[in-house]
């Protein structure tokens, strides 16, 4: 696209459906959503599988979270761990 930078991963607003994401980011999303509570890299890496990670580097897997959130996808909280967004009338309300 010519001039027209294009988001990978769309805000949760300009894209609601998840369809359009790739493979991995989706599969983030059905995991966290899963838990009972807020995960850790680490815990969403191991349900991935090997090939999500390298063992004991969690770095890349924390990036795709990390964009995940700041697309509003998911709420990273204070203390690293990431949680499901809940939608309600187009309204946050984690």
């Amino acid at each position: 696209m010519a001039g027209r930078a294009v988001l990978l991963i769309p805000h949760r607003g300009d894209a609601a459906d998840e369809g359009g994401l790739p493979g991995d980011y989706r599969k983030i999303l059905v995991i966290v959503r899963e838990a009972d509570g807020p995960v850790q890299v680490r815990a969403v890496g191991e349900r991935l599988g090997p090939d999500a990670s390298v063992h004991g580097k969690p770095e890349p897997l924390r990036a795709k979270m990390t964009k995940l959130a700041a697309r509003g996808r998911l709420h990273k909280r204070g203390d690293g761990r990431f949680t499901a967004r809940l939608w309600a009338r187009g309204a946050d309300r984690n």
